[in-house]
C-alpha cells in the first residue's frame, strides 16, 4: 500500500470534516444506525474519496457520515470491502489506515456474525475481547511503513480494556444485555461447515465472521485504541439445524441497529470521562 494513496484520501476527508475526528466507526453488514445520533451530520460517498475501495456486497452503503456527538467529533464509515471480493489486504485495511492518518484516537469496528457459544443467542451484541485470525493472511505482511507503525506489533490487548469497560457501562445504562467473547475471522465467502464450527468452538471462538480482524490489527499498528462489537445475527452452521442465508443475516442486523445506535450514543457521552 502506498503512503501517498492514504494521504490523498486523508486530505480529502479532512477538507470535508474540518478537523481530525476523535472517534471513528466502521459499520458492518446491514448496520447504519448512527446517522440519527450525530448532530449536524454530513455525508459523502466512498466513490468521491481518492483511491477509496467501494463495497459491492449488499448491506454495505459505502458512504461516510460525520458530525458531533456531545463534545466528540465522530466519523462513521458505513460499509467495508472484504477479502473474498478478490480485494487485497491493502484494500481491506485502506479505511483503517485512513482513519489512523486522520488523527482519530479510537476506532470502533462492528460486524454481523454467527454465534458459536451455546450460551449466546441470535440478537445478542457481543463485545469482542480477543480474536483468532484464520484468514490465512496478515495485513502487516510485506514491507513495513515506519511512518505508520513498528515492524512487530504486540497483540496482547488488541481490544482496549478500558473501552470494553465503557461499553459494558453503556450497555447497562441502556438496558442492553451484552455478552463478551472471542471473534474468529474466516476468509469467506461461504458460511462455515458444522465441522468447522465444532473446530472453532474447540479452539475458543465464541462468534465467527469474515471481517474486522485485519482492520483491528492495522489500527493497533497505528497506535489506535480499538473496540469491537459483533451483532450476533444468526446461529452458526450446525447449531440451529437450519440453513443460513445472507438476506436473513442482513434482516437480523437491521433489527439490532437500534440497540447498536443507543449503545454507541451512550458510549460517546461517557467516553471522555
Amino acid at each position: 500500500m502506498k503512503f501517498e494513496s492514504i494521504e490523498r484520501a486523508k486530505h480529502h476527508l479532512l477538507d470535508k470534516i474540518g478537523a481530525p475526528p476523535d472517534i471513528a466507526v466502521i459499520m458492518g453488514s446491514g448496520l447504519s444506525a448512527l446517522d440519527e445520533i450525530l448532530s449536524g451530520p454530513a455525508r459523502l460517498h466512498y466513490v468521491s474519496i481518492p483511491n477509496f475501495p467501494v463495497p459491492k456486497v449488499p448491506g454495505h452503503r459505502g458512504q461516510v457520515v460525520y458530525g458531533k456527538a456531545g463534545n466528540l467529533t465522530v466519523i462513521v464509515f458505513e460499509g467495508r470491502v472484504h477479502y473474498y471480493e478478490t480485494h487485497t489486504m491493502d484494500d481491506v485495511t485502506f479505511c483503517a489506515r485512513v482513519i489512523g492518518r486522520l488523527g482519530a484516537h479510537t476506532l470502533i469496528v462492528t460486524n454481523a456474525s454467527g454465534a458459536i457459544n451455546p450460551a449466546f443467542e441470535r440478537g445478542n451484541i457481543m463485545i469482542i475481547n480477543d480474536h483468532i485470525n484464520l484468514m490465512a493472511v496478515n495485513p502487516l505482511s510485506g514491507p513495513n511503513e515506519d511512518k505508520w507503525g513498528p515492524r512487530f506489533v504486540d497483540q496482547t490487548e488488541v481490544y482496549d480494556l478500558r473501552l470494553r469497560q465503557k461499553l459494558r457501562e453503556a450497555g447497562e445504562y441502556c438496558g442492553i444485555s451484552l455478552c463478551e467473547g472471542v471473534y474468529a475471522a474466516m476468509a469467506g465467502p461461504t458460511y462455515e461447515t458444522p465441522a468447522e464450527i465444532r473446530h472453532l468452538r474447540t479452539i475458543g471462538a465464541d462468534a465467527v465472521g469474515m471481517s474486522t480482524v485485519p482492520e483491528a490489527i492495522v489500527a493497533r499498528h497505528m497506535g489506535l485504541r480499538v473496540g469491537g462489537l459483533s451483532m450476533l445475527a444468526n446461529l452458526a452452521s450446525g447449531i440451529s439445524g437450519k440453513p443460513i442465508n445472507h438476506e436473513e443475516v442482513l434482516a437480523s442486523a437491521a433489527q439490532m441497529s437500534a440497540d447498536l445506535g443507543m449503545l454507541l450514543q451512550r458510549l460517546f457521552e461517557i467516553y471522555e470521562s
